[in-house]
């Protein structure tokens, strides 16, 4: 495994990072916020925890709205007794729904420091290592999120800050009013980035090159359609993932010459396309450490054999040709 530092700050992080959306509690029955069809239970997510911990993986990412808070606690539950807390690193975020009630979401004062307590309770551990917000909140001032999470990091709740999807304009503006006030800037931006979809190299990379913070991809294999022949499996999340279908719906004819791209070239290589997908975001100027999921053995496996990967410039060229611009997605 390799490790790097997280932008301009100090903080180790493996290049690989296992994202944690994946475990908690599968949703059965009424619906309820950041539960799925696919989600795996405790039982069958440990499998995959420890498999990270083998492999030198040291960076989990999770959020409140994952699995309503549950996984966050199987996360907390299994680091605690498989690790020692100083020997990893713990990200998760705030923002979405967690109860029907006004203050039940948002980035306020109020539900930040609240909803940090409880994923810090969840999570078993006095102090996350990246609090990151999990989208923009149109209806409070970001002074207010900015100097609440300040407030957070000099209590020792969290020792570091991150952002998630949102326009670059929205971001300058927080890193500008985090130095104007002498609050604690964000370190990482989280965004949607991948063969897939590549608006972020618009602004966004250029902008997180630019202030020296550490990116760390969601999705980087388009929610699966990077690791396989085109419509070759329907698996269980690409059946029910709503999300997913939504924002690569508009697209599907354009992607599908990438994806055959992508084939070709993990044909050449003889390896997994993952692999090759992978191979090309972590080539990519400013990529800390992409946030991969993982529900099978290979997943972790492939992603960690991607480090190995260096994909020649012609490589690079031929998997990007066929890309055509595509409308903004992930920022809801």
């Amino acid at each position: 495994m390799d490790y790097v530092n997280l932008g301009k700050t100090g903080l180790k992080v493996s290049r690989i990072c296992l994202g944690c959306m994946t475990y908690g509690t599968p949703a059965t029955g009424q619906p309820m916020p950041g539960r799925h069809a696919w989600t795996l239970n405790e039982e069958e997510s440990v499998p995959f925890l420890r498999q990270a911990l083998e492999l030198g993986i040291n960076f989990f990412d999770t959020a409140n709205v994952y699995s309503s808070g549950e996984s966050e606690a199987v996360l907390g539950r299994f680091l605690k007794a498989h690790t020692r807390r100083e020997a990893v690193v713990i990200a998760t975020k705030v923002q979405g729904v967690m109860r029907d009630e006004p203050n039940g979401r948002g980035l306020s004062r109020k539900a930040i420091l609240h909803e940090l307590d409880e994923s810090l309770r969840r999570l078993q551990t006095d102090y996350v290592d990246l609090y990151q917000i999990h989208r923009w909140d149109y209806e409070t001032p970001i002074e207010e999120t900015l100097e609440a999470l300040h407030d957070a990091v000099k209590a020792g709740k969290t020792r570091y800050i991150g952002a998630s999807s949102m326009y670059a304009w929205q971001f300058a503006k927080a890193l500008y009013l985090a130095d104007r006030h002498g609050w604690t800037r964000f370190a990482s931006m989280q965004n949607h980035y991948n063969l897939l979809y590549r608006e972020e190299e618009r602004e966004m990379m250029g902008l997180c090159q630019s202030e020296g913070i550490g990116v760390i991809p969601w999705s980087p294999l388009a929610r699966g359609r990077l690791t396989r022949p085109w419509r070759s499996e329907n698996t269980k999340r690409f059946e029910t993932d709503l999300f997913g279908k939504g924002m690569y719906a508009k697209t599907e004819e354009a992607d599908r010459k990438v994806v055959e791209r992508l084939g070709k070239v993990a044909a050449q290589r003889n390896i997994p396309q993952a692999q090759a997908a992978l191979a090309w975001l972590l080539g990519k100027p400013g990529v800390t450490a992409p946030i991969v999921g993982a529900t099978k053995p290979h997943h972790l496996t492939d992603a960690v054999a991607a480090l190995q990967v260096r994909l020649t410039r012609e490589e690079t060229a031929a998997l990007e040709e066929p890309y055509i611009p595509h409308p903004v997605l992930g920022f809801s």
